[in-house]
């Protein structure tokens, strides 16, 4: 048995879905007595509503609610189409700047060169200033685990040359074969100090031995 046609409920709004969707309600929308106006071109104070929105319409602009929870709530007469593009382009440009930490490793051995360290070390400055943490370690091979203070020293120096743009997370630390730390990149505004870790090295070169 088939049903009756449905009635209509109503004429078609087509402006209704659009104000739905809205972030913030602006002219028409704005239902309270009364509103606090302020921003450019306006004296900022409490205006009845229907007053602001003509105000807005003389502007030829949109009276927009930007803090609905004041009391009476907030409105400034702007362009609303405008104000939400500026909006947008803002929080896709914070976005694109936004980037998520990655962790870089930087690896060691006992020997590693002045030439080689220095080359580690700026690779590890250009991780930690793209916003990356960077973990380095050492590691030992056969009889060079005999060797794991001149790893700790190593490291330690590492952490000397680091340590105004890398916050140190930790000591050298222990696992397996392989003994390391990790950096994380130091806020722009945190003073550089002396972390003390320079005192810790000791100024006498280790042995000379080359362990295979």
């Amino acid at each position: 048995m088939a049903f009756p046609p449905r009635q209509p409920r109503g004429t078609f709004n087509p402006r209704f879905k659009k104000e739905q969707q809205q972030e913030h309600r602006t002219n028409h929308m704005i239902k309270v007595p009364e509103v606090r106006l302020v921003g450019e071109n306006v004296t900022p104070g409490i205006y009845p509503t229907p007053e602001a929105f003509k105000m807005a319409q003389d502007e030829g602009l949109d009276l927009v609610e930007i803090s609905p929870g004041a009391n009476p709530p907030v409105c400034k007469i702007i362009d609303y189409n405008k104000f939400i593009y500026d909006e947008r382009k803002k929080k896709k440009e914070m976005k694109a700047k936004a980037k998520t930490s990655e962790v870089k490793e930087i690896r060691f051995t006992p020997n590693t060169d002045d030439h080689d360290f220095e080359f580690k070390c700026k690779h590890a400055e250009k991780f930690l200033q793209e916003g990356n943490k960077v973990k380095a370690h050492v590691q030992f091979k056969g009889r060079a685990i005999m060797f794991k203070e001149r790893g700790e020293l190593l490291l330690l120096k590492f952490a000397d040359r680091l340590k105004d743009i890398g916050a140190l997370e930790g000591m050298p630390k222990m696992e397996g074969k392989r003994m390391h730390v990790m950096f994380a990149p130091k806020s722009q505004k945190a003073k550089k100090a002396d972390t003390g870790i320079g005192k810790l090295i000791k100024q006498e070169k280790p042995e000379n031995n080359n362990p295979s």
